[in-house]
């Protein structure tokens, strides 16, 4: 029995160019449901709308309801979101309404 030579590397591009598109999974901690808690829900939806459309997991956890998440979580502050995939895991602390600052903090986006 014969073994097959590894891909070249043309072979695994071409092979990676018609591979799915990774899904995301994102968890935005906030703090209750306050206006800026709201802000935060609204605008991390948009951009996940428009940049990954049908290829994310949205999580919200409201660090008052679900503390323990928090904790485990280490986070500190709110609102934070936290890309757990695709790996590397990133996070972005704080006002979420520039697309620009959210996708570079997430590692999305070329600086």
């Amino acid at each position: 029995m014969s073994e097959r030579p590894p891909p070249t590397i043309a072979e695994r591009l071409e092979r990676a160019r018609h591979a799915p598109p990774e899904r995301y999974l994102l968890k935005l901690y906030v703090s209750g449901m306050t206006p800026r808690s709201t802000r935060a829900v609204e605008s991390v939806r948009a951009i996940c709308d428009e940049h990954f459309a049908n290829r994310y997991d949205l999580e919200v956890v409201d660090i008052y309801q679900q503390p323990q998440l928090a904790r485990d979580d280490q986070i500190i502050a709110a609102p934070t979101l936290v890309k757990c995939r695709p790996l590397p895991m990133r996070r972005v602390i704080g006002d979420l309404s520039s697309i620009d600052r959210v996708l570079l903090g997430l590692d999305l986006r070329p600086a």
